[in-house]
């Protein structure tokens, strides 16, 4: 089971309150936590990465273990206490400006 932290106008999105907890099927990865997202949440379908490219979207930011894993290769494993459960996996909307 793996816990997800969405910003609030995401959480809006899917209407749900509080942490999501997900099963992932394989090795827990950015993508598959993604995938298993968007397939119990469908309304989030385009909003975290691109339909075509599957890129992720700018703006968006991955945190797993107090570390920026926006930059890392999407099927990189994720820390074991991420996949384990015990930490969450956070999904950031980044601010910008000046």
């Amino acid at each position: 089971m793996i816990r997800v932290i969405l910003p609030a106008h995401l959480r809006t999105l899917a209407q749900v309150s509080g942490e999501v907890e997900l099963e992932v099927e394989g090795p827990a990865t950015v993508c598959s936590v993604l995938d298993a997202l968007e397939a119990r949440y469908p309304t989030l379908s385009g909003t975290l990465r691109d339909y075509v490219t599957r890129e992720r979207r700018p703006f968006v930011r991955f945190f797993a273990c107090e570390e920026d894993l926006s930059h890392d290769p999407v099927d990189a494993p994720l820390p074991e206490p991420v996949a384990s459960g015990a930490e969450p996996f956070l999904i950031v909307g980044a601010i910008a400006g000046g």
